[in-house]
């Protein structure tokens, strides 16, 4: 493989790595603050138990966030140096805005969030809470600005030696696609959070380690999930909408559609052929694409044939309906448990075996439909980095394919060590909430770290 090809897999896998825990970080914080409330609110200790044990998950996910996306932030300069030449005046300031907002409001209040129970005054704790819940989602804004201005550029102006410089910051920072996929970006975050919370708690439950503060959390993962998903499938199909006017390719792709045509059909399955421009073993419902695309029944859409180059069709095709899937699913699953927690009345215990077995399978589900998304979202702007003005294979690194291939190996293995880590940890601190329900301190910051040296050893000795 040549290096346009190795650097494309390597920065997607990176990708696929770090994503996986802002979506995370993103609105554990903020569901944090509503725990941190509750206990003010109330003084029961259910409230300030949740809270203390879903701190240790923020912390630990925040750090391995903040690791992957250093090494992403590198691959600019190794793998795509062309990029930052090209696009670094409206690249840089945007993510040079982020770190002097959201990175240092983080690290401002990180500290007293994490280790000033009983420190500082209760509304000082909260407050903590607060601008941590409100950083970490100002970090988002940022990004997302600068991935949505590489989807649908605007506000900028180019000089003769084809550098890209801002124009408007208003227009490059708001540009068309930013609101929809900004709103997107952060409900999947609350949606993944919400199954976390409903995964953790159901093994809790599994396992009889539950304690007081397992049924409100598995309570606010359910009724959170069963709000958010028919909000989240509102805003995906505005999203759609959005792109089907500005990236009108993506969306011929993600429908199978290869030749312009009035009444396209949905197609629920399909097997994408690009060798005759067919879709083997089709399963779909008639003139269902042009119903949702443009809301008359003989809409016409767009073919791949109109187009001199488009993205590959299958991922898109595929990764739109695999997170399409694991939605519907979660909608399932969040209903079902909402009607649960009516007839046990909000006795988690009393919710059928299968059931929670079900909730725990899905606790990385939110993870998944993120994945599958971005991955329609970024495969979709192929070959563009900029969509319509940059290739990718303008901005490649001349490194040799052999040092893009032994990193990429390295990045494998340490990836796959720490997200395997990660997940071990998660299911320890799940059957053993007792071992980490103290408080930690600032003399004894390294609590979280021991907990997980205790479950990497227990994730061992299983696997032995």
């Amino acid at each position: 493989m040549d290096a346009l090809i190795l650097s494309r897999i390597q920065f997607a896998l990176n990708m696929s790595f770090h994503i996986l825990f802002p979506t995370i970080s993103i609105a554990l914080c903020w569901v944090l603050l509503f725990f941190r409330h509750r206990w003010v609110k109330t003084r029961e200790q259910s409230w300030l138990t949740a809270y203390r044990f879903w701190t240790k998950v923020f912390a630990l996910t925040f750090a391995l966030g903040v690791v992957s996306g250093i090494t992403m932030s590198f691959q600019f300069g190794t793998n795509w140096p062309g990029y930052m030449e090209r696009v670094g005046n409206i690249a840089g300031p945007l993510l040079g805005y982020e770190v002097l907002t959201a990175f240092f409001l983080e690290a401002t209040f990180l500290g007293v969030m994490l280790f000033g129970h009983n420190r500082v005054s209760e509304r000082v704790h909260l407050f903590a809470t607060f601008m941590v819940a409100f950083g970490t989602t100002l970090s988002a804004f940022w990004i997302l600005a600068l991935n949505s201005w590489m989807q649908t550029p605007q506000g900028y102006w180019v000089d003769p030696q084809g550098i890209y410089h801002v124009a408007s910051w208003i227009e490059v920072i708001f540009n068309p696609s930013f609101p929809y996929r900004f709103v997107h970006m952060v409900t999947a975050s609350f949606l993944t959070v919400a199954f976390l919370l409903c995964g953790l708690s159901a093994w809790q439950v599994i396992k009889k380690t539950a304690d007081e503060a397992t049924p409100k959390v598995l309570k606010t993962g359910l009724i959170l999930a069963a709000i958010l998903i028919p909000i989240q499938i509102f805003v995906g199909d505005q999203h759609g909408l959005n792109t089907l006017h500005h990236q009108p390719e993506k969306i011929a792709a993600i429908e199978g559609i290869w030749h312009t045509e009035k009444g396209a059909p949905l197609l629920a399955f399909a097997w994408p052929n690009k060798d005759t421009q067919t879709n083997d073993y089709a399963i779909e419902i008639p003139k269902g694409a042009s119903l949702i695309l443009t809301h008359e029944l003989n809409g016409e859409l767009k073919g791949l044939n109109e187009f001199e180059v488009h993205p590959p069709v299958a991922p898109l095709f595929f990764g739109f309906r695999i997170m399409v899937a694991v939605g519907m699913l979660m909608l399932a699953a969040s209903w079902f448990g909402v009607y649960q927690l009516r007839r046990t009345k909000g006795d988690v215990l009393k919710f059928p075996r299968y059931f929670l077995y079900g909730l725990a399978s899905m606790t990385f589900a939110g993870w998944l439909a993120t994945l599958a998304g971005w991955y329609v979202t970024e495969i979709g702007r192929q070959p563009w980095i900029v969509h319509g003005l940059i290739k990718l294979s303008e901005i490649v690194t001349h490194t040799p394919p052999a040092n893009i291939a032994f990193t990429l190996t390295m990045y494998v293995v340490v990836y796959l060590a720490l997200i395997i880590s990660y997940v071990g940890v998660l299911k320890y601190m799940a059957e053993h909430p007792k071992k980490t329900e103290a408080e930690p301190t600032a003399e004894s910051g390294e609590a979280i770290a021991i907990v997980a040296n205790e479950a990497i050893d227990s994730t061992s000795g299983e696997q032995k």
